[in-house]
């Protein structure tokens, strides 16, 4: 019943030029027009980008939840968020009171700055002292409006509250928005991956000229896809994490396509083609595989809107587009740059190979002799069985903390010690407790006092609460709200489960005896939903996923069993790197804080991880498959498959690897976790999984890797996939 596809050599003839040759053929002839026509678009789209101004919004609701509600009511009612207050910390060891006048002084100075609309100090109403008088806050209320705060006038706050310390005076700043003014900058993560990847492209491909070709290919398109998504999203929620995130797929992809391209460019110069003609073959092959590689990480990506959580929606989509312009990069620009260095990278590449045949005395050897890894290959085929476990037993053990990952939001007790957004949140715990960091908004629908006392005197007596504050009218005064204090930390699993029994076990009941409905709100809460909400649709968001790549493989490789392996092993890479992030993170390893995984990651990892992997596996699996259609030999495919790919995965791992790691360098926690995460992934799909255990499993399956069911195989569309 099991039915093969493979034909003898004749038939498997060089095919006349495709579309994607036509088109690398056109560039090339109009390489100076292709140029500059990427040119002039990045520079249009970067100039209307930056005219538009920016348009980045978090939208960190989930939707249908507890803490949503409560913030549709606040809205409804009148009491927007209070994102834009933030607090000065004060310590003074003898007491407040001895600083008094440096302190009045300090915030009449906070009073006339930019964008501050008022300041409330420790000794009125809106700020507070510690019991024992050494500790206090200020309240400064922001400019109210619709755009983000100017980034100058946030660092102008910080900078004068940070002044005005010494002499015994301690002073930070606590809240959202000068957290993110302080971790924002930057740009040492992108230049550091991005002179790693140029170093690595010129030791593998021998020259400065032919290294910048791929790397030009990418930052033209990385800056095309990030004017693009800064117009877009004045239109639609995009997340201000967003623009770091294209560049780091960005970057890692755009290289990574166009060396793959540039290497079959280079197997057809050595094989004896011309220039042209070796541009031409190299989109037909590595660029048809590119262009489906690059389609199943679209896929993973748009799988993301399944989940129906605003601000992932937005940052898959401007990364799906990113990687789209980068795949249209690759087959446009790519060509032209070659055909403007070609007669350089040429005489390099040939001068090369001629010191390489030169030193081994083999002046009649082949261009690609793959030596190496078809030794690799043939000790693999010894003991396939005993690689394959031992390789399945290194992503196991990796994936095992992914067990007791607790997902959440970060705050600022795991930004560096140090910064001030962490001196205020030590302070502010250190004073009042640490729960005063993340207090409860609990919102009573019904806005008469007895109601809010009521709520005020059910929330007091529950355990797990330190204090509470209110009822305060909010608005239109149709609704009641107290501060309910936790008394452990926002992060705190402890507060998780406090936030659980208050809506099960003291507001649930209090809405039975009164007819009234509750609503537990707030960052602390909201962070919560929106963690339950993604673990909730997660097991749907992988399996849509999954489902269309495997589909997408299924068409590629016209074989039951080789996506069925692409999608287990591209599971365990995945489970591998988040362990690591786990470890890292949460667990405190390296002397890292330890706190919740950032809830975006788990979901962006894994569709960005997902169709990365299908890079490798089109690319090495589609050259097995083009020597098994070829020779119908199915240990000749593992061992050539092998040996023509893996120098060229080995140096486009290498160049992800730098450019994620890099952005470990980040001040965000979150784009530190999303570049440990994906260096980590590419890591292991690049040696435990490409090197090993894909030829052993391989190996094992023999000619049955290529079975298709006749059913299937007459329904089939025949793709045409070949070689990288």
């Amino acid at each position: 019943m099991a039915r093969t596809e493979a034909v003898p050599a004749s038939s498997a003839a060089t095919p006349p030029p495709g579309r994607l040759g036509r088109i690398a053929a056109g560039s090339m002839r109009h390489r100076g027009t292709a140029l500059l026509l990427w040119l002039v678009l990045v520079a249009a789209l970067t100039a209307g980008a930056q005219a538009a101004g920016d348009g980045y919004r978090n939208d960190h609701s989930p939707p249908g939840t507890d803490s949503q509600a409560a913030a549709d009511l606040l809205a409804a009612h009148g009491a927007g968020p209070e994102d834009r207050t933030v607090r000065v910390l004060l310590k003074n060891a003898d007491g407040l009171d001895a600083g008094q006048d440096r302190i009045t002084g300090l915030l009449d100075q906070v009073k006339g700055l930019p964008s501050v609309d008022s300041v409330r100090g420790p000794w009125s109403q809106g700020g507070a002292v510690s019991r024992d008088g050494t500790i206090g806050y200020a309240t400064v209320a922001l400019d109210d409006g619709d755009g983000p705060l100017p980034a100058e006038d946030l660092t102008r706050l910080l900078e004068t509250v940070r002044e005005a310390g010494g002499d015994g005076l301690v002073t930070a700043v606590g809240g959202e928005a000068t957290r993110g003014a302080e971790e924002s900058g930057g740009g040492a993560a992108e230049g550091a991956g991005m002179l790693a990847a140029l170093v690595i492209l010129v030791l593998f491909l021998g020259s400065l000229v032919a290294a910048a070709v791929p790397l030009v290919t990418a930052v033209l398109a990385v800056g095309g896809a990030l004017g693009l998504i800064g117009l877009a999203a004045h239109l639609f929620t995009v997340a201000d994490f967003t623009p770091p995130v294209m560049m780091l797929v960005g970057l890692g992809v755009g290289v990574d396509y166009a060396l793959l391209i540039f290497h079959r460019h280079r197997t057809e110069l050595l094989a004896g083609a011309d220039r042209h003609h070796a541009a031409v073959r190299a989109m037909e092959v590595a660029g048809r595989t590119v262009l489906f590689a690059g389609g199943t990480v679209i896929i993973a990506l748009l799988g993301l809107v399944v989940l129906g959580l605003g601000a992932l929606q937005g940052v898959a989509l401007a990364v799906a587009l990113t990687v789209l312009v980068t795949m249209a990069a690759s087959v446009t620009l790519l060509p032209a740059l070659l055909a403007l260095a070609g007669a350089r990278i040429e005489r390099r590449i040939r001068a090369r190979e001629a010191k390489r045949r030169a030193r081994r005395g083999e002046a009649g050897a082949g261009p690609a002799d793959g030596g190496r890894r078809a030794a690799l290959a043939t000790a693999v085929g010894r003991r396939p069985l005993s690689v394959l476990l031992a390789g399945a037993a290194v992503l196991v053990a990796l994936s095992a903390p992914v067990l007791g990952m607790r997902l959440g939001f970060a705050d600022a007790g795991t930004d560096p010690a140090g910064s001030s957004s962490r001196t205020a949140y030590d302070l502010t715990a250190e004073g009042f407790g640490p729960g005063f960091n993340g207090p409860l908004v609990v919102v009573a629908e019904g806005g008469d006092a007895t109601s809010g006392r009521r709520l005020a005197t059910a929330l007091g007596e529950a355990e797990g609460v330190a204090a509470v504050q209110g009822p305060f009218p909010a608005g239109d005064g149709g609704i009641a709200t107290v501060l309910a204090f936790p008394e452990t930390g926002p992060q705190d699993e402890a507060t998780a489960q406090l936030v659980r029994e208050l809506r099960a076990d003291v507001l649930a009941p209090l809405t039975e005896e009164t007819g009234e409905r509750y609503r537990v709100g707030g960052p602390t809460a909201a962070a919560l939903d929106f963690a339950d909400s993604v673990s909730g649709r997660m097991p749907l968001f992988v399996a849509v996923v999954v489902g269309l790549s495997t589909l997408l493989l299924l068409v590629v490789f016209r074989s039951l069993l080789v996506p069925l392996k692409a999608a287990v092993l591209n599971l365990l890479s995945i489970s591998a790197a988040l362990g690591v992030v786990t470890l890292v993170f949460q667990n405190g390893w390296f002397g890292v804080t330890g706190g919740p995984v950032e809830a975006f990651v788990p979901v962006m990892v894994f569709a960005i991880v997902f169709g990365l992997s299908m890079d490798y596996e089109v690319f090495l699996v589609s050259r097995m498959r083009e020597v098994w259609l070829r020779a119908g030999d199915a240990r000749q495919a593992v061992g050539e498959g092998l040996a023509a790919t893996g120098k060229v995965i080995t140096a486009a791992a290498a160049i992800m690897i730098v450019v994620f790691a890099a952005f470990v360098l980040s001040p965000g926690r979150m784009l530190q976790q999303f570049g440990l995460a994906l260096a980590v992934a590419v890591l292991l799909d690049a040696v435990v999984i490409r090197c090993l255990i894909v030829p052993a499993v391989m190996r094992l399956l023999g000619a049955r890797a290529w079975w298709l069911p006749g059913p299937l195989a007459r329904v089939l569309p025949r793709s045409g996939t070949r070689g990288g």
